[in-house]
């Protein structure tokens, strides 16, 4: 049972309205402001099997960094578009927000609204746009997309586009995206589905073509097309997603300088390349492309769920967001996460304890974000309700990145278990 903060009457933002059909005059100002912030950058979009396709439709896209949403500006010109954004994105600005015709949600939360306001958009006969990983792209490959997003789709009978961004994770990775690389950029807007197979497909079916379509590998494009990043910070930041050494299996305590990452326990040294792979500096070299380390701790996190030994717990300093004008500190609190209970947080503010808690199934996905510029440029991760959001700051360094991977692994085994007891 969750005891909400004591806020002393502060009201929440309400995210549970329906958004306003975009004026065409902001269409055409969010294409100029994009042109202009494009400028300088090599880009293309290219548009596939979208010959005649006028809204209705629904745009997918998989999300790198902000420059995702200026590049598909650059492809639905001249028609209007509703995005979904999680409420960070209205931090200061809700005004904006809502003037350009935005959907507010918190993120992996349960937002019956937002499934309203979605099939609001489509019923207009606009574009709505969302990005179904929910997040920036942690390592350049494809993010967990929820089971429900075929739902979604079939619900709305209207057809489905997919925008896949190449280079823009190589140009501004997450873990380091203050430091911009030269890095030509291309977009993908394709139809894979038209309102009629929509129609005919299953869920299941839908949730498999979607997938199928944005499968993709910024590392692998990478040396496909033989780019070379040559800046010499290339490296600096990737231990936030490479946190466990592969040589001698101790996580938390890797670090980066230049182009080299390396493990502060053992001392192990990795280069990476102009070409995107990864070269030992002594001994073997265990990973030479990136996301199959990434991958790989992912299998460590699941086999340490499976024998029973992973849980978290710590101290953290949080910070909420009921509103969207300023985040509120909270003080320190104790959050612990584990395959039984999920998420438990507790903590104090006006003289009352706070516990909020979100059980696996809740939980799909986590948001987590490293060096978060709107609170304080430290990794922290963001454990939402349905009208709040708690931005909390390990004392641990280094653990936000294995936190997503345990939230992802435990829903998706106990969603199993759930299945397998309705069967039962």
């Amino acid at each position: 049972m969750n005891i909400d903060v004591n806020y002393k009457n502060k009201k929440r933002y309400k995210t549970a309205k329906y958004p306003i059909r975009q004026p065409l005059i902001i269409t055409y100002l969010i294409w100029l402001l994009s042109k202009f912030a494009l400028m300088g950058k090599k880009y293309k979009v290219e548009k596939i099997n979208m010959e005649g396709l006028k809204p209705p439709y629904i745009l997918l896209s998989n999300h790198m960094y902000f420059i995702d949403f200026e590049l598909c500006a650059m492809g639905t010109l001249p028609h209007r578009v509703n995005n979904v954004v999680s409420i960070d994105g209205y931090y200061r600005r809700p005004w904006l927000m809502e003037l350009i015709g935005a959907i507010c949600t918190r993120k992996f939360t349960m937002d019956l609204h937002l499934v309203k306001s979605i099939r609001h958009v489509t019923k207009k006969g606009d574009i709505l746009s969302m990005y179904p990983e929910a997040r920036y792209s942690p390592c350049g490959i494809t993010s967990y997309m929820p089971e429900s997003l075929g739902k979604l789709i079939k619900m709305n009978k209207v057809p489905v586009v997919v925008a896949v961004h190449h280079g823009n994770y190589l140009h501004s990775p997450f873990w380091n995206f203050r430091k911009k690389r030269r890095v030509p950029l291309h977009t993908t807007m394709t139809q894979i589905l038209t309102a009629e197979q929509v129609k005919s497909m299953t869920a299941d079916e839908i949730n498999t073509a979607v997938r199928t379509a944005m499968e993709y590998d910024d590392y692998k494009y990478q040396k496909e097309n033989g780019i070379l990043i040559t800046e010499p910070f290339r490296a600096e930041g990737m231990h936030k997603i490479l946190y466990h050494c592969p040589h001698c299996n101790t996580e938390s305590k890797m670090a980066s300088e230049g182009s080299e990452i390396y493990c502060t326990q053992c001392g192990k040294r990795w280069n990476l390349n102009e070409d995107g792979t990864l070269t030992a500096l002594s001994g073997e070299t265990e990973f030479s492309h990136v996301p199959d380390w990434f991958n790989w701790e992912r299998e460590q996190v699941r086999a340490q769920i499976e024998r029973g030994e992973y849980k978290f717990e710590d101290e953290v300093e949080v910070y909420s967001f009921p509103r969207c004008w300023r985040f509120i500190p909270l003080g320190k609190a104790r959050l612990t996460h584990d395959s039984k209970n999920g998420f438990v947080l507790e903590g104090e503010y006006n003289g009352e304890r706070y516990h909020i808690n979100r059980t696996p199934l809740e939980t799909n996905s986590l948001h987590i974000e490293y060096d978060y510029c709107y609170i304080k440029p430290f990794d922290c991760v963001d454990i939402s309700t349905e009208n709040d959001s708690f931005y909390c700051y390990p004392k641990s360094e280094n653990v936000v990145t294995k936190l997503a991977f345990a939230t992802e692994e435990i829903y998706q085994m106990n969603l199993k278990s759930s299945k397998e007891a309705v069967k039962a």
